[in-house]
């Protein structure tokens, strides 16, 4: 292999079950992980419920308006306690199969015949608690037994992208607001779409709206290719929309070196975070299998230009093309991971060589 390209993960790590298993549990099980926006459960009771890796992770409010999370697991004979993707209950979670109930603080409150059984402690026979952080408005949860460092994982991924710790905060994400959400069902190895958000090489091919609004993309080098940097809009594009024209009103507190700029950050294992002066899109992965991803997507401005019903579809287009152009493109690679011709992998050029970074993250994680 010449100085120019250098291999790829083989094609089995994309589709082999063991893999995938591996990656559940010592990726997604063990690393913080980013589940909900603070704002889906906005008051006590309410809750929704993800897949991480091999659990179902309940992220509820509690009474006293803190966050919780827990496994969805009823500790009596293991039934799914919580059966809905969301929802709200009044003042406990009870399992539908003996009734045994827990209060928002996971404490068991109640089972039938429960005072016959005074011996029971109710806090050790509660819901099994997960930890938790919030961060950008984001509830980020860890189910290891010693969570890693949320400081250096997480925060230090945006700090070593920007060059700057205090960077993304201009932006403000915890005070913005929902405009959009868009969930994607992708059939496609969740590797696949990182590497895909990564690299640049394939923009100019497969983004004709993007490399409008950002000309400098055509050249194939992703702005994450150098830390610091922001990929410059074009001399006659207005915003960051799908037809280039005026976007949004800007978040006040973007610095001026920030301003018409996009820049993009990956958080592994599963997030991206794309900014732009008036506004932010942040991505959350699920991997549920080796070839099925869900990616849910959350177009964030703020709070006044959604609260005013202002028009946001032109600045959604831009990035909802983008992404079914990105999911199309690794739904088309993932079938060939299984070809012979892909046994050994591929190779990337050296536009793409920061992707052997996460390559060796991955393979080491694994280890």
């Amino acid at each position: 292999m010449t100085a120019s390209l250098i291999p790829t993960l083989p094609g089995a790590c994309y589709t082999d079950p063991a893999v995938f298993r591996q990656e559940q549990e010592r990726v997604f099980e063990a690393m913080w992980f980013c589940a909900i926006r603070s704002s889906d459960i906005p008051s006590p009771g309410r809750f929704r419920t993800v897949q991480i890796g091999r659990e179902s992770v309940l992220v509820s409010r509690a009474r006293d308006n803190s966050v919780k999370a827990f496994l969805n697991i009823c500790r009596h004979r293991g039934a799914k306690l919580c059966l809905d993707e969301e929802g709200e209950v009044k003042r406990a979670f009870q399992c539908p199969y003996h009734a045994w109930t827990y209060g928002l603080d996971g404490k068991l409150i109640a089972a039938p015949n429960l005072t016959k059984m005074p011996d029971i402690d109710r806090v050790e026979y509660g819901l099994v608690t997960v930890h938790v952080r919030e961060w950008l408005g984001y509830v980020w949860v860890c189910l290891a037994d010693e969570p890693p460092s949320f400081d250096e994982d997480v925060i230090g991924a945006c700090t070593e992208r920007l060059g700057d710790a205090g960077a993304i905060d201009h932006y403000d994400i915890p005070n913005l607001s929902v405009g959009r959400r868009i969930v994607y069902d992708v059939r496609a190895n969740w590797k696949l779409i990182v590497e895909n958000f990564m690299e640049c090489y394939h923009c100019a091919t497969i983004h004709p709206e993007l490399t409008e609004v950002l000309p400098e993309f055509t050249e194939g080098l992703a702005a994450q290719y150098y830390v610091g940097h922001g990929a410059e809009f074009g001399t006659q594009i207005q915003g960051f929309t799908v037809d280039g024209s005026e976007g949004l009103d800007r978040i006040p507190t973007v610095s001026e070196d920030q301003d018409r700029r996009y820049y993009a950050i990956t958080v592994k294992p599963q997030v991206f975070i794309n900014l732009v002066p008036d506004h932010v899109i942040l991505h959350r992965m699920f991997p549920l299998a080796p070839d099925r991803t869900v990616v849910e997507c959350d177009w964030l401005y703020l709070p006044s230009v959604v609260e005013s019903g202002k028009d946001v579809s032109r600045s959604v287009e831009l990035f909802h093309r983008v992404n079914e152009q990105d999911f199309e493109a690794c739904e088309r690679c993932q079938p060939a991971m299984s070809s012979r011709a892909y046994a050994k992998g591929g190779v990337l050029v050296p536009s793409e060589h920061h992707i052997g970074a996460f390559h060796e993250w991955l393979l080491g994680r694994l280890a």
